[in-house]
């Protein structure tokens, strides 16, 4: 790890071992003192809470499955599958039970417990696991046959088995009866796989520095305490709220944060990876062509001697790298709005119209505003049209608008030329045009009728 990584998950260290300290004596509060240990028979909080945990977990399991979709990370994979097990057997075990107006069962009571077991499993093994998977369709699938497998597996087994099963349903409040024996092993079994959960992603933190990881080991830690809450008063009644219920929900609303953090900067990452992309598209179009040209002329010089035809044709390939490379700093300076995007189109109007063999009408109206993305590709359409109709179209005048029509932002060029035939329509140049008027959304029209000239037109988005 580096120095300022090691900082970084120190400084988790402590906040952990911070957060574990004051949850921990929290709960040594409620052991050393039974009568905080309270349940409170609200069961329309327990609906409601019920039913925000529900809905968490399975917006965090979108999440993670939309990410896994992109990145085909099993570990995403696992997340997703473990949170929306969660998310169903609240929904089917204990929601749906009350919504209908009959108490929790024995068999809902089972289904739920195993179900939720089953889900904190995949959960707990997620950080453990590495490698991407290719066929992410087909995998997204297979997991929500097999889950769907796994929850109607519970149900119908809890209602096959039916009085066989130990009764971990807690007695009525005010009876202290104990904690059913089952009842708390399973709880304790939960908690187990909270802990393994803190751990392995604790780990992967320390080890990958990836910021989900961090919130998910911080939500772990709240969901082990709730956990250990539970454990001494078991929320399986349906009417019943106390301290452990509370703290699950905070653990969600933690492991949600984390997870569209966690989102938001992949986004930011793939668009840190286009915008290079793109700036290299930009040097390999531009000034490396020029590089080329002054290359190509220089071997002709030590070839050839000093001719004035040559020496005439390394200069202007020279200018012209030269203004690719102010363009290149346009194209970096422009995301931050602070480059002149007409001035540099004027400069490129210029150098072009230097030798007198095409004049170049150009205007820009200050009211158009264009996106960053739209003025590098904007400069590259007019770049393109112009340098076609100095090449092929044989015309001494041509007219660059940047403007508005009925709210509606445009690009035009226009020349007097001879017009496009047949071949020229399929040409690479309007190949490039239209290529990157897509880029930024927008729609091309090509209008020409030989001896007329030809007139180009995009139209930006909305």
């Amino acid at each position: 790890m580096r120095h300022d990584d090691n900082e970084v998950f120190e400084s988790y260290l402590i906040g952990q071992v911070l957060l574990f300290s004051l949850l921990g004596a929290a709960l040594a509060l409620f052991l050393t003192h039974p009568e905080l240990r309270h349940t409170y028979e609200l069961p329309e909080l327990r609906l409601v809470l019920q039913t925000l945990t529900m809905a968490v977990a399975g917006i965090v399991a979108l999440l993670t499955g939309l990410r896994f979709s992109v990145d085909g990370r099993r570990l995403d994979l696992l997340l997703s599958s473990g949170f929306f097990v969660v998310a169903a057997s609240l929904l089917l075990f204990s929601i749906a039970p009350l919504l209908s107006g009959h108490p929790l069962g024995r068999a809902e009571s089972w289904s739920g417990l195993v179900t939720r077991l089953g889900g904190w499993t995949l959960i707990a093994a997620a950080p453990f696991v590495r490698g991407r998977i290719g066929a992410r369709q087909r995998a997204i699938g297979n997991a929500l046959v097999a889950l769907s497998f796994l929850l109607a597996a519970a149900w119908v087994g809890a209602h096959a088995l039916g009085t066989a099963l130990p009764d971990v349903t807690p007695p009525p409040p005010g009876e202290d009866a104990g904690v059913p024996f089952m009842l708390a092993g399973l709880l304790a079994a939960q908690a187990l796989l909270n802990l393994c959960a803190v751990a392995g992603f604790t780990w992967r933190f320390r080890d990958h520095g990836d910021d989900l990881d961090r919130w998910l080991a911080l939500g772990s830690t709240l969901m082990l305490f709730a956990s250990l809450h539970l454990i001494f008063t078991p929320l399986v009644h349906s009417g019943t709220v106390s301290q452990g219920d509370f703290l699950r929900v905070l653990a969600f609303g933690v492991l949600l944060v984390g997870v569209w953090r966690a989102i938001r900067f992949s986004e930011f990452g793939r668009a840190v990876a286009e915008e290079r992309a793109r700036v290299a598209r930009e040097i390999h179009d531009g000034l490396a062509q020029y590089l080329f040209a002054i290359s190509t002329h220089a071997s002709m010089l030590e070839a050839d001697g000093a001719s004035a035809e040559t020496i005439g044709r390394l200069k202007e390939a020279a200018a012209a790298a030269q203004q690719e490379a102010r363009f290149a700093v346009l194209a970096l300076s422009s995301a931050s709005g602070t480059a002149p995007f007409d001035a540099a189109l004027r400069r490129y109007v210029e150098f072009l119209t230097a030798d007198g063999q095409l004049e170049v009408e150009l205007e820009v109206d200050p009211a158009t505003h264009l996106a960053p993305d739209e003025q590098i590709e904007v400069f590259r359409i007019v770049q393109e049209g112009l340098a076609n109709v100095r090449k092929h179209a044989g015309a001494r005048r041509a007219e660059v608008v940047i403007g508005e029509r009925a709210g509606t932002r445009f690009v035009t060029v226009r020349d007097d030329g001879k017009g496009l035939t047949e071949s020229d329509g399929a040409g690479q140049g309007l190949k490039n045009i239209r290529k990157r008027t897509e880029s930024i959304d927008g729609g091309l029209t090509v209008t020409s009728k030989p001896g007329f000239g030809t007139a180009l037109e995009v139209v930006l988005r909305a």
